[in-house]
């Protein structure tokens, strides 16, 4: 008897352990997994500004090589027709290896036919862009990641994102990378708004027959 507890006793920290080896590895999938999950995007920003309240829980887009906020309107409810939804996901950059700091990004830029393109910040004009290896390459390409408790998107480190609105009711995404607030990027006159980008997983849609919608193309403006 007295063996048989002395024997449950000695084995304890080894259950222990191995039981909290196994919990680590559940966790440590579980937020692998969502890395991989096709999710949409979303700003959120501070409201106490009219800039702040017209954008903040809209989604974003890509359209004309860059990533927009869209905001719905009465001539567009659902949206500009030649708008693409981000649904995007974290992928190893080629011949990129940031360890845990994180990956690239890309997102689809049509659904059929199905493609994909990187997500990066021009170095240049600090715009949040898409396109392919060769476009994205001389740029900010990564690494990007989630902060640990909202997710919440982040390149090189930390969250600098920016909205900057063109027109009425047009606003584009840019990121702040010197952290001046876009100081000499964009003209003093253009009203700016920092935002958190939000990774929302996507609507499940029913599946069924394949539509086909025909659109006009728009070109956008920008500065």
């Amino acid at each position: 008897m007295v063996l048989g507890i002395l024997t449950a006793i000695a084995a304890c920290p080894a259950i222990i352990g191995t039981t909290e080896a196994v919990r680590q590895g559940q966790r440590q999938n579980a937020r692998e997994k969502h890395r991989g999950l096709k999710t949409n995007l979303s700003v959120n920003c501070s409201r106490a500004s009219s800039g702040g309240r017209e954008i903040d829980g809209c989604a974003v887009v890509l359209s004309d090589d860059k990533l927009y906020i869209a905001i719905p309107s009465d001539e567009y409810p659902d949206g500009r027709p030649e708008d693409h939804p981000f649904a995007g996901y974290f992928l190893p950059y080629p011949d990129q290896n940031w360890g845990r700091l994180g990956e690239g990004m890309v997102s689809t830029i049509s659904d059929d036919p199905p493609q994909l393109s990187w997500i990066y910040v021009d170095q240049d004009t600090c715009e949040v862009k898409y396109g392919d290896r060769v476009a994205s390459e001389p740029h900010i390409i990564g690494p990007w990641d989630v902060t640990k408790m909202d997710r919440r998107v982040t390149l090189t480190g930390w969250e600098g994102f920016m909205a900057v609105q063109y027109g009425p009711g047009e606003w584009a995404l840019y990121f702040d990378v010197d952290d001046n607030g876009l100081k000499g990027v964009v003209g003093d006159e253009m009203l700016r708004v920092e935002v958190e980008l939000v990774r929302r997983e996507m609507r499940q849609a029913r599946t069924g027959p394949a539509t086909e919608a025909e659109a006009t193309p728009r070109t956008r403006s920008g500065p």
